[in-house]
């Protein structure tokens, strides 16, 4: 679901980022309101559980791959507005670093993940929590699913609309050649099946093991950090051990071909046989670790030492942002909106 550099116009994509700039502001003004200080570094370590599940491919017979996101698991435990920062925060760590997503798409790519992801999964789990308040970690894995497909049918508009906007003197499409009528399907098929089953499978087992070992953190404890730190830091470095497990899910995503291989790309039973000029010309961006692979080392190795990077990296922006921010003695837990 990452969109890649040049799959969308440079308009597209500016129309995206204005877009979620009024979130961007609205989610630092709430983080900066409603999270305590003692528990930012909490919401560093959520925004590490969504890179980690990004980085976890799972293979779709006919040789595409998808992953989890987590969006709605940082919504439950911290509020949809929270989940919005540390998602954006993990995505851009994600297109900077590893080049996983554009840095143009940056925009679209957030309003996906870090926007309609965890506000539809966060609203279907209150729903549900009232419907069926006994059964909360059920209600949030469904809440997952609807998330991410509500996010991959936004993924699959953005790319269809590019070949009905955007096209050269000849009537090829500039940016992503594939319509509506190809786009919507592809993306869908996956999201509806195994991907979307593997961000239930992934909220809940996350919201699962803290409800039993760290229900502090569940519940919102603003002391929760100090009591449960080992716990939630184990979980982390499970799930960094676990990453290479994605390297075993062959092929690329749909829509995440790069420009040297799309022409040649077979969708829906014929190559493109073109490589769109917005792509082939368009803006290039090298990322340190493409593809979260380091020269030189195993792709396992590189693997593993590209999650230990990037988990880092943002743990310890939010405890940076934590040490900017006054001590409060009245939050308990936090807010629902």
């Amino acid at each position: 679901m990452h969109i890649p550099e040049n799959y969308l116009s440079p308009e597209t994509c500016a129309v995206m980022t204005l877009a979620m700039a009024p979130a961007w502001y609205m989610a630092v003004a709430k983080v900066k309101k409603e999270i305590p200080k003692e528990r930012l570094p909490l919401l560093g370590v959520g925004a590490a559980f969504a890179f980690l599940a990004m980085m976890f491919n799972v293979p779709l017979p006919g040789g595409t791959t998808g992953h989890a996101v987590g969006g709605t698991l940082l919504a439950v435990l911290f509020g949809p507005w929270a989940a919005c920062l540390a998602v954006s925060v993990a995505l851009g760590v994600q297109a900077v670093f590893f080049g996983d997503g554009g840095i143009l798409a940056f925009g679209a790519n957030c309003f996906n993940m870090a926007l309609v992801l965890p506000f539809a999964g966060y609203g279907a789990d209150q729903a549900l929590k009232k419907a069926m308040p006994a059964h909360p970690i059920a209600a949030a894995g469904i809440g997952g699913y609807v998330g991410i497909n509500l996010a991959a049918l936004c993924a699959a508009i953005e790319f269809g609309i590019q070949p009905l906007l955007f096209t050269d003197a000849a009537g090829q499409a500039l940016y992503c050649p594939y319509p509506l009528s190809v786009s919507v399907p592809a993306m869908m098929l996956g999201h509806l099946t195994l991907f979307g089953l593997a961000e239930v499978v992934f909220t809940t087992a996350v919201l699962g093991y803290l409800t039993k070992v760290a229900p502090d953190v569940v519940r919102g404890a603003a002391h929760a950090a100090a009591k449960t730190g080992r716990a939630v830091y184990g979980l982390v470095a499970l799930l960094i051990l676990g990453t290479p497990l994605g390297l075993l899910a062959e092929g690329t995503a749909w829509g995440e071909w790069g420009a040297d291989e799309i022409a040649d790309t077979t969708d829906f039973g014929a190559a493109l046989g073109y490589t769109p000029q917005g792509m082939e010309t368009g803006f290039s961006f090298d990322a340190l670790f493409p593809d979260y692979a380091i020269e030189g080392l195993p792709d396992v190795t590189g693997y593993i030492l590209s999650a230990v990077l990037g988990a880092a990296l943002l743990i310890i922006a939010f405890k940076v942002l934590a040490s900017f921010k006054k001590n409060e003695t009245n939050y308990d837990v936090p807010a629902e909106n």
